[in-house]
């Protein structure tokens, strides 16, 4: 990982794509690291909550405890 990258707000882009046409040059960033990252995190919580791990809260809460992992990771990829 290059160190500037982990600077990006929230992680950076997580599939960036460069189309260049030779008319303009676009640039599309996708979704960010945080979202990727949350989604993987949300597939983990609702493969729990498939094998009988109960999770206290509504789905709202879940989503935000996907989140809060995925701060985690950024944080992780900082050390």
């Amino acid at each position: 990982m290059r160190r500037h990258e982990s600077n990006l707000p929230f992680g950076g882009p997580a599939f960036p794509f460069v189309f260049d046409d030779t008319k303009q040059h676009h640039i599309f960033t996708g979704m960010t690291l945080r979202d990727y990252f949350a989604a993987k995190a949300m597939n983990a919580l609702l493969l729990g909550e498939h094998r009988g791990i109960t999770y206290e809260g509504e789905t709202a809460a879940m989503a935000h405890e996907a989140y809060r992992f995925a701060d985690a990771m950024l944080k992780a990829r900082e050390e």
